[in-house]
């Protein structure tokens, strides 16, 4: 999307600003859908009717990016926040499955099969996929709405509609709308008790600024710096999901044997020390390297993050949490990629990196500020 916008805007700033523009609709309805799944009552459960609502949706509207890129801008952008739109109505939910299926203790390790399987996705997308946008910029973006598509098909075949590990908050049943219970728990994170939890969710927001804002700005330092083909770009920042594929399993499986947060603690340090020497790198073999390396790092955050929040909330309130989770982590993609983007038009492309990294060592402080907070609380 950045190159795609680069077409019409050259200020990284301002590319960076409208993709986290499209995300705030996003962070606003999120935790709302959220915790409305944990109420809804249907035949289909809880979680699918918003699955067979916005995945095929999102398909469509993915489909149609590419085809409307090149008339204007302005339809540009109503077709990608229709497309980010669809997949605010099953992001939430989808990911609820996941505590919804398995116990508490088992969290850190299924979320690692998880992220394996997502890390896949990534790996089709950059490797194979993306050599297809030189060919044609349609192909992977047909493609990969129709996968998104067989997913639902897949997600209705197999999901539980009575999974084991949820239950309904029957002492917030009075509440009819999500929104008011969105407000009043959100309210609760400010209490002195929750003080911990706050902590840790900002951890989130600021390791996800680092992140989202490479992520978005990567092929843009690659194609603009370095001298890559849009391809080879989104190619290179592949290396770092490969890793992040390879090493996902053995990460949930480190987060259940040392704790979720003292094994994200690791990942905090680790990846930005990687950070720091990529700016001092032209050699785009040896790029690929430390983003395989730094797809370690990654990994060891990444998959114990969404098992810890979720364990704040215990068996009636998973939902919720995950819409805390994804109000944080999203809430970053609305500023990440524009600050970002900022810090290389006013210091250099190289400043990518810097102050990625700066992020994830304030979030290594914030974590570990909030964990103190909940040591007496046992959920790592």
């Amino acid at each position: 999307m950045p190159l795609i916008l680069g077409e019409y805007i050259n200020s990284r700033a301002i590319r960076g600003s409208i993709m986290g523009l499209d995300n705030l609709l996003a962070v606003i309805l999120i935790p709302v859908i959220g915790t409305w799944s944990d109420r809804l009552k249907s035949p289909l459960g809880g979680r699918l009717p918003f699955l067979v609502i916005g995945m095929p949706v999102a398909a469509l509207f993915f489909i149609l990016i590419p085809v409307v890129s090149s008339m204007s801008l302005w339809l540009l952008l109503a077709v990608d926040v229709l497309f980010l739109l669809a997949m605010t109505v099953y992001r939430a939910p989808v990911i609820a499955l996941m505590p919804d299926h398995t116990p508490p203790k088992k969290r850190s390790t299924a979320n690692g099969v998880i992220n394996f399987m997502g890390g896949i996705g990534a790996l089709l997308a950059l490797f194979a996929l993306s050599p297809l946008y030189d060919k044609s910029k349609h192909y992977p973006f047909l493609i990969g709405g129709i996968l998104l598509f067989l997913a639902l098909v897949l997600l209705f075949i197999v999901v539980d509609r009575r999974p084991k590990y949820v239950k309904s908050a029957l002492e917030e049943s009075e509440e009819a709308m999500a929104l008011q219970s969105l407000k009043h728990n959100l309210g609760k994170l400010f209490h002195s008790s929750f003080r911990g939890h706050l902590f840790i969710l900002f951890a989130i927001f600021l390791y996800f600024i680092g992140y989202s804002g490479l992520e978005a700005q990567f092929t843009v330092y690659a194609y603009e710096h370095l001298g890559t083909s849009e391809a080879d770009a989104a190619f290179t920042l592949g290396f770092f999901s490969l890793s992040f594929v390879v090493f996902a399993i053995p990460a949930g499986l480190v987060g259940s044997r040392l704790g979720k947060s003292q094994t994200m603690l690791i990942g905090l340090i680790f990846l930005p020390t990687v950070f720091l020497i990529m700016p001092w790198i032209t050699s785009l073999t040896i790029l690929k390297v430390l983003l395989f390396i730094g797809g370690i790092g990654w990994a060891l955050i990444n998959v114990q993050a969404y098992p810890l929040v979720s364990d704040l909330g215990g068996l009636t309130k998973i939902g919720f949490f995950t819409g805390m989770y994804y109000l944080f982590s999203m809430a970053s993609s609305v500023v990440a990629p524009a600050l970002l983007g900022l810090t290389m038009d006013v210091f250099g492309h190289p400043a990518l990196f810097y102050s990625a990294a700066i992020s994830f060592l304030i979030a290594f402080l914030l974590l570990k500020i909030g964990m103190s907070k909940l040591k007496s609380i046992q959920i790592h």
